[in-house]
């Protein structure tokens, strides 16, 4: 080997060890394909060059050319009609043509990767001191290298390509998801509130049965909301129902509705089912229902029909059921108070809303949405909360989760003797304030306790003693004896209270 063959090849190697280095950083297709070009054309001395990128369908992706036509049409036709067929198959194509006008030699080679042709390099005429030469076996070996390097490269830049645009696209849609959710009085950037709305973005297309779990006032309903917002029957409407809310008689009628002459003087009326047709019928509380029901919902669930109250009909129905509750199902299920079949068929995907307590970095984000809104409402705007009040939310327990916040807010907003909300006007319930029943040791009564918890379970269902009578797992008549006895119980400790500063 002649001391310009060793020369050639260490100028070979020198310029692929450069071109890995180089195309081994962040480089765009573009970027890599002017890349290419100029080390082809400037190592082989061409006297002209082109590459091209290929999408997986054929079609050119990516031109750039040095004093050859920028067509690949064009430049296809100085080869044989077999050219892609050849590099396809890991061959470099020679053309020799016999004209007046370059090109008069070309050289082609594949860029190769995973046996897809992802594009092509051509050069053409090399050029010496002596005038024109023909490209040698060496040149296509070497072309054949850059371009096999180069074709990993640009496979690599696309699935980068392809992870930004998904990337930014799940962003676009994370924006929007939060849009709407403000929208629909649903705020928050916590990580749970993230998690819990990049479930409900990937689930809301679907259509799928939707199960909401969460405590008392963790605004389960808004989270329906937004199942139904940013679903495909966003269009359609939303009708909700909460199935604690009414006795067991009422509440068929207001699911199933009623035929004209069930009874003297009743005229038809559709159910909460049938107003959802084409949108989203929301179940609050569904752990309420009775089993027979249940059989009925599951019928609904799984055939998508129902019949009227009274009536023999069979009515096709569709809508995407979404329900909730903070009961426990699956003691339900174990116990026979709640279908196995229907608690399955209710649950394919589970959201968890989180509590408040998990997500206290919320609770600003929260206070200044309900005060802007209240402020609007009672107009009472650029009504400010001081430090301190913020500071008594940010410490509260809030077992009442975010209803409590709202009710807190909006009394507060309502009257407030100040031009600012302080720690008094937000009312919050203080968590010791029974602390004359406590013993000399710091602690409380049995009896106490159970006053404490009642009346902190009352306070998250706004009153409802109904709902607090099914949370506490008593009856009714149980929980207003309960707050009768306390009540006594209030009037004798302030009696005697009195009587002690006497």
């Amino acid at each position: 080997m002649d001391s310009f063959d060793r020369n050639w090849r260490g100028l070979q190697l020198e310029t692929l060890v450069d071109l890995s280095l180089t195309i081994g950083g962040v480089l765009s297709e573009e970027e890599l394909v002017e890349e290419l070009l100029q080390r082809a054309v400037g190592t082989l001395d061409a006297g002209s060059g082109f590459v091209c990128t290929l999408h997986p369908g054929g079609q050119e992706a990516i031109v750039h050319s040095e004093r050859l036509p920028q067509n690949v049409e064009v430049v296809r036709s100085f080869f044989n009609s077999h050219l892609l067929e050849d590099l396809a198959a890991g061959e470099v194509a020679r053309a020799l043509r016999t004209t007046s006008e370059p090109p008069f030699e070309l050289l082609a080679a594949p860029m190769l990767w995973q046996q897809r042709l992802v594009g092509m390099v051509v050069l053409a005429d090399k050029e010496t001191r002596e005038g024109r030469a023909q490209f040698t076996d060496g040149d296509a070996r070497f072309l054949l290298s850059m371009a096999s390097m180069v074709a990993t490269a640009v496979a690599t830049a696309r699935r980068v390509d392809a992870i930004e645009r998904e990337r930014q696209r799940l962003a676009d849609e994370n924006r929007a998801l939060r849009g709407v959710a403000r929208r629909e009085g649903f705020v928050g950037e916590s990580p749970p509130i993230h998690e819990m709305l990049e479930l409900v973005r990937r689930a809301a297309p679907t259509g799928v049965n939707v199960l909401l779990r969460g405590e008392s006032g963790v605004g389960k309903e808004r989270v329906a909301q937004l199942l139904h917002s940013f679903s495909e029957r966003a269009a359609g409407p939303f009708v909700p129902l909460n199935c604690a809310a009414l006795p067991e008689s009422l509440l068929e009628s207001e699911l199933f509705g009623i035929e004209e002459g069930v009874a003297t003087g009743v005229q038809r009326r559709h159910g909460k089912i049938e107003l959802a047709d084409g949108g989203t019928l929301f179940l609050d509380e569904v752990g309420d229902l009775s089993l027979a029901l249940q059989a009925k919902l599951l019928r609904v669930v799984q055939e998508r029909e129902f019949e009227r109250l009274g009536g023999r009909e069979r009515i096709p129905v569709d809508i995407h059921l979404v329900t909730a509750t903070n009961r426990d199902l699956e003691a339900m299920v174990e116990q026979g108070d709640f279908r196995r079949d229907l608690y399955y068929r209710l649950r394919v995907v589970v959201v968890v809303v989180p509590p408040l307590r998990d997500r206290r970095s919320d609770i600003p984000l929260l206070a200044r949405h309900f005060l802007e809104m209240y402020s609007e409402r009672f107009n009472r705007p650029g009504l400010p909360l001081s430090r301190e009040a913020l500071a008594a939310l940010m410490d509260h327990p809030f077992p009442g989760n975010v209803r409590e916040l709202e009710n807190a807010i909006q009394a507060a907003v309502a009257l407030a003797p100040g031009d600012t909300i302080s720690v008094d006007d937000l009312r919050l319930e203080i968590e010791d304030r029974h602390s004359t029943t406590t013993t000399p040791g710091g602690l409380v009564t049995l009896e106490e306790m159970e006053r404490r918890h009642i009346e902190q379970v009352l306070s998250s269902v706004d009153g409802n003693r109904q709902q607090a009578a099914r949370i506490l797992g008593i009856d009714r008549t149980t929980l207003y004896r309960k707050m009768q006895r306390f009540a006594t119980f209030d009037a004798k400790r302030n009696i005697k209270s009195k009587e002690s500063k006497h």
